[in-house]
């Protein structure tokens, strides 16, 4: 079972259309996963670029980009405490010396992706559907050294489908502040030779088309910005992302997992430990290499959806919620066998509901091999060797 990641992009425009991305899908049967990543961190990829390897955040900004990875939703599904980290790593940036006047540097042009947004549901019906398919990408183009200035949200269906496009016209007003009105949109279809107009009369809207977007951090690399719009919505967005990030994009749009796999692996193998640890928390699973081919139940029991709850002492369980409060639920213990190795047992499961238990009669005994593991993701390989990759959900590990 795959979890959804939303993706969505506005200028705080209740009208407009967003751009999304990062986009779980459920994930196909990869039977070549386990000839593309061994048995060991080092693995080979043709995909790995070099300028993307030296992409340099500081000290503050890695702190944004760390709380940002394994956020669902951009934002929209995010718990409280993921959403303090955010909104606290924010503030220290906005707090700190970025280019002082953002919209007069060029390093405000381009295209930016959307990687978290704090209210994803005040847009339009249209952009609200947006916001809640996960396979879309979304992006913000800036464009205001020009003969027309532009803002543009853009939403990638995929690369096979298209796009849809939504223009605005943009002004300088000072040193951090965009005006903007939108006046134009179109979806360009692969398959079709003209763009289709989309449906909004936006000379029709006045004011309600108008709005304003203030950038209070760009980074001195032109690699993150951070801005509020005219209806109180915080945007985070970045040019180019870091490697945990690009992984979690494939998965999103359900396009080259494999390959982002085996490029995370090999750019971290340099300085992944010899000897990797199961670490302490809950984690979801958002892919497999092979979907549940048996009863949910049997799937459940082998760790093949939901969360993986581990704690210091030993201990692992699975949790697979069902519906309306009821869950399954199955505990058992770890124990290494290897420096990048445990075994699993499984044996005490229950369906959940309320205070209430029935319990179910079942056994897993597998064993759990990390590929790779830091306090946000986690790369494994553990039942009749599916590789599995999880994000951790209850926050940053303490210390």
């Amino acid at each position: 079972m795959a979890l959804k990641f939303h993706a969505a992009i506005h200028l705080s425009l209740q009208l407009s259309p967003s751009p999304t991305l990062f986009a779980p899908s459920f994930c196909k049967p990869q039977k070549l996963l386990k000839s593309l990543v061994k048995k060991t961190h080092v693995c080979q990829s043709s995909l790995v670029d070099e300028q993307q390897q030296q992409i340099s955040f500081n000290e503050q900004e890695n702190q944004l980009i760390n709380a940002l990875v394994g956020i669902q939703g951009r934002g929209k599904s995010a718990s409280p405490q993921q959403l303090n980290e955010v909104g606290h790593a924010v503030k220290v940036l906005e707090g700190l010396e970025g280019v002082s006047e953002p919209t007069g540097s060029n390093l405000i042009e381009g295209r930016w992706q959307l990687m978290f947004t704090t209210r994803p549901g005040t847009a339009s019906p249209i952009q609200r559907t947006f916001v809640g398919v996960d396979f879309f990408s979304v992006f913000q183009e800036v464009y205001l050294r020009t003969n027309d200035p532009r803002v543009s949200n853009i939403v990638r269906f995929s690369n096979a489908i298209g796009e849809l496009k939504v223009e605005a016209a943009a002004t300088i007003e000072n040193g951090k502040r965009i005006l903007f009105q939108f006046d134009r949109a179109a979806f360009s279809f692969n398959f079709l030779p003209f763009k289709v107009p989309y449906p909004v009369p936006f000379r029709l809207l006045g004011d309600e088309a108008k709005g304003w977007l203030d950038t209070t951090y760009l980074s001195p690399s032109g690699n993150l910005r951070i801005s509020r719009g005219n209806k109180g919505t915080t945007f985070v967005l970045q040019k180019k992302t870091e490697p945990r990030q690009r992984l979690l994009s494939a998965i999103g749009t359900g396009t080259g997992v494999l390959e982002a796999i085996n490029e995370f692996i090999k750019l971290n193998q340099n300085v992944a430990k010899d000897e990797m640890e199961l670490i302490d928390g809950e984690w979801q699973m958002i892919w497999s290499s092979q979907m549940e081919t048996d009863s949910w139940i049997e799937n459940a029991g082998r760790g093949l959806m939901g969360k993986q709850i581990v704690t210091k002492n030993g201990q692992l369980k699975f949790v697979v919620d069902i519906l309306l409060g009821v869950r399954f639920s199955m505990t058992g213990t770890f124990v290494k066998s290897s420096p990048n190795t445990y075994d699993v047992k499984m044996d005490d499961a229950a369906i959940i509901g309320g205070m209430f238990g029935l319990p179910v009669e079942m056994e897993t005994k597998m064993n759990l091999e990390l590929l790779y593991s830091d306090d946000k993701i986690r790369i494994s390989r553990g039942y009749k060797n599916i590789v599995f990759v999880h994000v951790r959900t209850d926050g940053t590990r303490q210390k």
